[in-house]
Order: structure tokens, then C-alpha cells, then sequence
């Protein structure tokens, strides 16, 4: 029997790279806080895609048979962990430091799956892609910037958007810059017996 699958994230790039693979799936956002104690980028991923589904499996009403699934994704340049921008000036400062040279990106994934009688395996996964963008203008910035594109994500860009303009190279999963790593999700749920 398949277990029902939930995506606790409210990411639209995560909900489609999910559909892209032919993943059935619901989902439910996690409303709690994003706290966490590591100090490794690849630890706190794990940390907060944990923190996720956890929450979103307090709140499902029939735990029995359902797998959730829990993302997050950050950027870190020279140990600093760049978030999501607070205004257009944070996304200038973000992108000024990261042109012209490379970075890392960490997504962290966690499967929590429940049996027919609610017992938990949990698996926690991170994963990490080296990114080296080419060096850029301060107008080039201020013009994809004001695309509104790096509002909402860690970094203050997307690379599946305008900013691929600016991406020289990547070393390692394209998936996971974008959010999630799909193909080793996909393996997972598959050992997991949650798809086919």
C-alpha cells in the first residue's frame, strides 16, 4: 500500500521539481519557528528540513501510512550564512558579495514515514553544490533585482531564473541549488515503497 505523501514546505520551485518527477503528493507548511543549534551548514539544513515535517506531523490528523517530507536550503559564502532578503538593499549586499566569486548551496531534506501502525523511520539527508557565478555590474544587480526575483529565496537569487545569465559553472546537483535533490529524493521514497 502506498503511503500517502505531504510536502511540508510552502516552496513553489519544491512543489514542482516534486510534480516533475510524477511524485503524488499534498501539501501542509510547517507554521513553526525556523530555529537550530549547529553551527555546520550541512547540520542545520538537516536541522531545519527535520524541525519541518516534525511540525506538519503534530498537526496530521491520521499519521498512520503517510510519509512527510521536510526542505531547506542555504546559501553560505566564506561561512556566512546568506538567508532570504530582507529588503532590496539586503539582495544588493547578498549579490555584490557574491559575484564574481563561487559559494556553496545546502539543501537539507528529511523523510519522517509512518507505517499502518504510526511507528516512525525517519531519514535526514544534506547535500551540497558549489556555485561560482561570473562577476557582474552594480546595474546589472539593480536590474535583477528589480525583477523581484530574490525576495524569497536564500541567497537573493534563483537559478532557474534570470540569474542564470550570471551562473559560470556548478559543481554538483543543479536540483539542489534550485531546492530540493529530486533524484536522490526519488530513490529514497522509492526504497521506502511510497511511489510505483
Amino acid at each position: 500500500m502506498k503511503k500517502r505523501i505531504i510536502l511540508s514546505s510552502a516552496s513553489p520551485r519544491r512543489r514542482e521539481l516534486l510534480s516533475q518527477i510524477g511524485v503524488e503528493f499534498e501539501v501542509l507548511v510547517s507554521d513553526g519557528e525556523e530555529n537550530y543549534t549547529s553551527t555546520d551548514p550541512a547540520e542545520i539544513v538537516k536541522e531545519l528540513a527535520l524541525a519541518k515535517a516534525e511540525n506538519v506531523a503534530a498537526v496530521v490528523e491520521s499519521i498512520e501510512n503517510t510519509l512527510l517530507i521536510g526542505a531547506d536550503t542555504i546559501v553560505v559564502l566564506d561561512g556566512e550564512i546568506l538567508g532570504k532578503p530582507k529588503n532590496e538593499e539586503d539582495a544588493f549586499r547578498m549579490l555584490k558579495h557574491l559575484q564574481g566569486r563561487n559559494h556553496q548551496v545546502y539543501t537539507g531534506t528529511a523523510l519522517l514515514a509512518h507505517d499502518e501502525k504510526g511507528e516512525k523511520t525517519v531519514i535526514s539527508h544534506a547535500e551540497q553544490t558549489e556555485v561560482f557565478v561570473h562577476a557582474m555590474e552594480d546595474a546589472e544587480i539593480r536590474r535583477y533585482i528589480a525583477t523581484g526575483e530574490p525576495m524569497d529565496k536564500a541567497g537573493g537569487y534563483g537559478i532557474q531564473g534570470g540569474f542564470a545569465a550570471y551562473i559560470d559553472r556548478i559543481e554538483g546537483n543543479y536540483y539542489n541549488v534550485v531546492g530540493l535533490p529530486v533524484a536522490y529524493l526519488y530513490q529514497q521514497l522509492k526504497m521506502l515503497g511510497s511511489i510505483g
